[in-house]
């Protein structure tokens, strides 16, 4: 068994062993979507819970509590995550019995994309248990920004007075988005961006072909960028974003019709870029997520002011929390465009 790590994770790895000589009961581990934070958490998790570690401080997986780690059935372990991430795993990761569970859930109702308090009040029973073999027990819970209000609220007072012999290990995308308490009950460990030869290197040994415009469209994030150009969105994104480089009322109306199919999401995710960069090439002249687009971005530059552009972002902020669940997508997405054609009324 391999270390499992992504080549940008050896030097935070080396830092999280001198965590080991004096473990916090809370690890928070925080940066940038789409770099494998939780990859990096469920390692640790297995290592913690491993019968022989190696001096490096990986797991063996040879014993028997790592070959009970990989099929995610080890007693001592519990991943704490939205119902919506359990239907998206893969039956390898989660094996035949949580593929029936997908099936029912399905038929049953749209999986939640929050950690509700019923999934932290679960964790009762297995913490109230002896461990196996008098070791201890790991809890990964990810994304800790999915906790709705009463399962952060359950969780904070588990935090407070956490049992014997327990690891929480938090991954989060989004630290602005936690409870100060929660956050001031972890140990929080940063990890950060590879840098552009480290990622570009993996996106070519992963056969991703213009893997420095994927980078870029995803602000360096290695994963995310994989995941993007995996999709098959770039014809989509293409046409969305040479709306958004001749803005108007027009546009806005027919784009809304041909775009209701695409997921919310993403069309909020690609403006906020796109309007980033607008904003930064007024202020800085540089161009972070769309440079293939420089002429275009330089020319709304020109014509919008910065007061109106941080009063966009800011409203697209907005916006993103209620993408999840809009009462009409067609409505939502011709609302926004017909927003942001505003910023550029002289062109429109």
């Amino acid at each position: 068994m391999t270390d499992a790590l992504y080549p940008w994770q050896s030097a935070p790895w080396q830092q999280l062993q001198q965590l080991k000589q004096r473990l916090p009961h809370a690890i928070l581990f925080h940066g940038p979507e789409g770099i494998g934070k939780t990859a990096f958490a469920e390692r640790f998790a297995q290592s913690l819970l491993c019968q022989s570690p190696r001096p490096d401080g990986h797991a063996c997986g040879a014993c028997d509590s790592c070959g009970w780690f990989s099929q995610y059935n080890h007693p001592d372990y519990r991943r704490v995550r939205p119902e919506a991430l359990e239907d998206e795993a893969s039956e390898a990761e989660d094996g035949a019995e949580a593929g029936e569970g997908k099936k029912s859930g399905k038929a049953s109702k749209t999986p939640s994309k929050e950690i509700k308090i019923d999934q932290i009040r679960a964790l009762a029973d297995f913490m109230n248990i002896s461990t196996h073999r008098q070791g201890m027990r790991v809890v990964l819970l990810y994304p800790a920004e999915a906790l709705n209000t009463a399962a952060a609220n359950a969780l904070l007072k588990t935090l407070e007075e956490p049992p014997p012999h327990t690891m929480f290990l938090l991954v989060s995308n989004s630290l602005e988005r936690l409870l100060p308490t929660i956050l001031s009950r972890c140990r929080k460990f940063a990890l950060a961006l590879p840098s552009a030869e480290q990622a570009l290197a993996w996106l070519q040994e992963q056969g991703v072909k213009d893997g420095d415009v994927w980078l870029a469209e995803q602000g360096g994030a290695p994963l995310a960028a994989h995941a993007a150009a995996e999709s098959g969105s770039r014809e989509i994104m293409d046409e969305f974003l040479q709306l958004l480089a001749k803005p108007g009322v027009d546009g806005a109306l027919k784009g809304a019709e041909r775009l209701q199919k695409v997921p919310v999401t993403e069309l909020v995710g690609w403006l906020q870029r796109w309007l980033y960069d607008v904003f930064s090439l007024k202020l800085s002249g540089r161009i972070r997520y769309y440079p293939r687009y420089q002429k275009e971005l330089a020319a709304l530059a020109g014509q919008a002011d910065v007061a109106g552009l941080l009063r966009a972002l800011k409203f697209l902020n907005e916006r993103r929390a209620v993408a999840e669940h809009p009462l009409s997508a067609r409505l939502f997405i011709e609302d926004m465009l017909l927003s942001y054609s505003t910023l550029f009324a002289a062109r429109a």
